[in-house]
């Protein structure tokens, strides 16, 4: 068309034009279906072009332990043991959401997640779907993973880890829907103290509505619960549940898991009622702290707030969130003060509080004066830098940080290790008295975080009658005696100056092994004589764990021994395979020991959090005038329950 030209359009030559995209889509539409005749299609075969795309399946939820379990590892395998999807969890919420590798898995599903709580414990814990959807929820919780060990009949880890060898057993999933009900009849009163009332509709394994908060009723179901598996001395695998509320955190319900499987597959509606072993059918409650625990959260976003403001040590002193602080372990107001401020400075704040016990002397009916309490502290990219653990106090509305009010830090632990040689082959060298061993570890404190001694000597009964004498040994926990009323000790860097070993030590029986057994410290500390109690925290095993669950190092070999010069000068240590292959256990601690002809050199390293694997060693520095005559490196890891499992490596210089 020519510029300027106004061209004119028939009516006929228009109705044409406007028909094109109809006359278009007609001969698309007939190229389509004679493709489609062509390649065969329109009988539905597998692989049908011609078929509409399954739609992709997403699988959201959260892990958590009351308080979120923030970065946590999320796996997923199908009722074939194959792998169909994994993520991580968000850093300080615990919620995660992945789309499955496949648009078809074999029902139902298993969910494992790994991770750290709040307190620095490793957990591994299991979820489970039971119907394919375009979106599933699954949660992660001790609850969910309680369940699935009733369906399986057996602790879920070892199942997950070869799960393509476990397909049979993973249908027997199928059952974890029932086995949370009858969960639910176990904590009733719990249930009712949370005002719970329907707890038919209460969903254990995939309630889209839970959040790792405390104003969500089922957060604090879990966070008042505390749920474990074990196997006792018979060697009979057991799910062990009790209140996490009272001072000494006995276990209240055991109930045997081969039983409840058994039970579960008879009928579609069975309770395995009878695969309780305990006295007590029901866990007991704290009605009088359980209900108020639900403003908790408050107290960490008031901290947080004079973080953020930059408050200093003085401020956080004067704050109505530290009135009537009693100390914690030794720690003073002001220290916790500085703490606090130091955080502000970094602008590390708390993450959600997750509750670990009663710190009560005197059991309280029905509740707890001094809650004990964990919090991850991270910085602004979620990631933990640090824990922070203390004792909280009601004074309605708010949750104030009291403090358990004790001067020193003292606890038991279970504890097993396992000596090896430079080149990785169990050793020869027997110090404790066996080796491998099992004993009881007994820490008190003897001396601060500046290094300044609190008492020179102390004594620890047994629940058996009998008393321990401890002395100070420059160490930040006494060391055990064998010399009565002894004031001081020179300690040896072994794991034997704090360990109590059946074996060795007549007056320790078997009752003092148990869980919940209670040991006595007495001790006079700035002329006050005091008195502590304690209990031990798991039963001590039956027998020695594999060699296996025991941390150690990747490369050591007979043909590439661990050197003591290399040790000397500076060690670059990796731990992967180990931690890989236990991941419900955390290197928490390496010891560098340097021995001379009289004396010895400690030196204590902490590993960074999870997931790292490795840590380098600076290099030792030799006393002055003296020659090394043995090194050794002692790697301490640690379960969710505080049992320790510690390896010694020794080298020859």
């Amino acid at each position: 068309m020519r510029p300027g030209h106004t061209r004119r359009i028939f009516l006929p030559e228009l109705s044409f034009a406007m028909r094109l995209p109809s006359i278009a889509a007609r001969l698309l539409s007939l190229m389509a279906a004679l493709c489609l005749l062509a390649c065969g299609g329109g009988g539905g075969a597998d692989g049908d072009s011609g078929t509409t795309p399954a739609a992709d399946l997403v699988l959201s939820g959260v892990a958590a332990v009351g308080a979120p379990l923030g970065g946590a590892r999320i796996s997923v395998v199908d009722a074939k043991g194959a792998s169909v999807g994994s993520a991580v969890a968000h850093p300080v919420e615990g919620t995660y959401r992945l789309t499955l590798s496949t648009q078809s898995p074999a029902m139902p599903l298993l969910l494992q997640a790994r991770g750290m709580d709040a307190a620095g414990q490793p957990q591994v814990l299991h979820g489970t779907v039971q119907t394919a959807a375009a979106t599933m929820t699954a949660q992660l919780t001790p609850l969910s993973d309680a369940a699935v060990a009733l369906a399986l009949g057996t602790d879920p880890r070892p199942v997950f880890a070869k799960a393509a060898d476990n397909a049979a057993l993973l249908a027997s999933l199928g059952k974890a829907s029932a086995a949370a009900d009858f969960l639910k009849t176990i904590v009733k009163t719990q249930l009712t103290e949370l005002k719970i009332s329907d707890a038919a509709a209460l969903n254990l394994l995939g309630d889209a509505g839970f959040a790792a908060v405390k104003s969500n009723s089922q957060d604090l179901l879990i966070e008042s619960l505390r749920i474990s598996l074990a196997t006792n001395s018979k060697g009979v695998e057991q799910l062990q549940l009790g209140n996490k509320l009272l001072i000494n955190q006995p276990v209240e319900v055991l109930v045997d898991l081969a039983t409840a499987k058994t039970e579960l597959a008879k009928s579609a509606d069975a309770a395995p009622a009878n695969a309780i072993s305990s006295t007590l059918k029901a866990t007991t409650g704290a009605a009088k702290v359980l209900p108020e625990l639900a403003s908790l959260d408050e107290l960490g976003a008031a901290l947080n707030k004079l973080i953020a403001q930059g408050a200093s040590a003085a401020t956080f002193a004067a704050s109505e969130l530290l009135v009537g602080y009693e100390g914690h372990n030794g720690r003073t107001l002001a220290e916790l003060s500085a703490l606090l401020a130091s955080y502000a400075q970094k602008n590390w704040q708390f993450g959600r509080f997750q509750l670990s016990g009663c710190a009560d002397d005197v059991a309280v009916t029905a509740g707890c004066n001094r809650v004990l309490v964990a919090a991850p502290i991270s910085d602004s990219s979620g990631s933990t830098v640090a824990l922070f653990s203390d004792a909280l106090s009601l004074t309605k509305p708010k949750w104030l940080l009291k403090g358990n009010g004790k001067k020193l830090e003292f606890s038991l632990l279970p504890v097993s290790w396992l000596g090896l040689e430079a080149s990785g082959a169990l050793s020869s060298i027997v110090s404790p008295a066996s080796n491998p061993g099992l004993g009881v570890q007994l820490l008190l404190q003897g001396q601060d975080s500046a290094g300044t001694a609190l008492l020179d000597k102390a004594t620890v009964q047994t629940p058996g009658g009998f008393s321990i004498p401890l002395a100070y040994c420059g160490q930040r926990w006494l060391c055990i005696s064998a010399a009565a009323g002894a004031t001081s000790a020179v300690a040896s860097g072994a794991l034997s100056d704090t360990l109590l070993q059946p074996t060795s030590l007549g007056w320790l029986g078997g009752a003092d092994t148990l869980r919940a057994a209670r040991y006595l410290a007495s001790y006079t500390l700035a002329g006050t004589a005091e008195t502590r109690n304690s209990w031990l925290r798991a039963e001590l095993p039956a027998s020695v764990p594999a060699a296996a669950r025991h941390p150690a190092l990747d490369g050591v070999s007979a043909s590439a021994p661990l050197s003591a010069a290399a040790l000397a000068s500076g060690l670059a240590l990796n731990w992967s395979s180990w931690a890989s292959a236990n991941p419900d256990l955390r290197l928490s601690n390496v010891r560098a020991v340097t021995r001379y002809s009289g004396s010895v050199t400690i030196s204590d390293f902490t590993p960074a959090f999870p997931p790292a694997s490795t840590l380098s060693l600076p290099a030792l520095s030799a006393q002055a005038g003296q020659t090394p005559l043995a090194y050794e490196l002692w790697l301490t890891a640690q379960d969710g329950a505080g049992r320790r499992l510690v390896t010694r490596y020794t080298l020859q210089p």
